[in-house]
């Protein structure tokens, strides 16, 4: 909704609530609800990529999810007790930061990031929503 009093298009300051948010953050993709969801979101697909060692999710989550996945997994391949805890404080998960850090940095331990590949799986069934298969290299 414009604001009546405002002639130009920048965001009214009468007071009158019209402005457009400016609490929301615009920068990156938003997947639903608040920047703490998207969080938590990102951090429950990062524990179960771990968990797995693959999971199928649209294309737009993938994209979004892989750049976090592939920090959490140097962190791992680097070690130390700092790291340990920043990782387990994302993930919330102990067991998954163990795994991460006793069997998935390990095998990384030669390789200078590029951990995750993701495959196109064709369309989804009920909303024909691209989907890509995440698997760790």
């Amino acid at each position: 909704m414009r604001c009546t009093r405002s002639l130009t298009n920048v965001a009214c300051r009468c007071g009158s609530g019209a402005e457009d948010m400016r609490g929301t953050p615009r920068k990156g993709r938003r997947f639903g609800g608040s920047a703490a969801h998207q969080k938590s979101m990102m951090a429950n697909l990062v524990a179960s990529l771990i968990a797995a060692e693959a999971i199928t999710t649209t294309e737009a989550k993938a994209k979004a999810v892989r750049p976090i996945a592939e920090k959490v997994i140097t962190r791992a391949r680097k070690g130390g007790l700092h790291n340990h805890r920043q990782v387990v404080s994302f993930l919330r998960d102990r067991e998954m930061a163990a795994k991460l850090f006793e069997v998935i940095g390990p095998r990384y331990q030669d390789r200078d990031g590029g951990y995750i590949r993701l495959v196109k799986v064709g369309p989804r069934q009920g909303d024909n929503a691209p989907m890509v298969r995440v698997e760790l290299v």
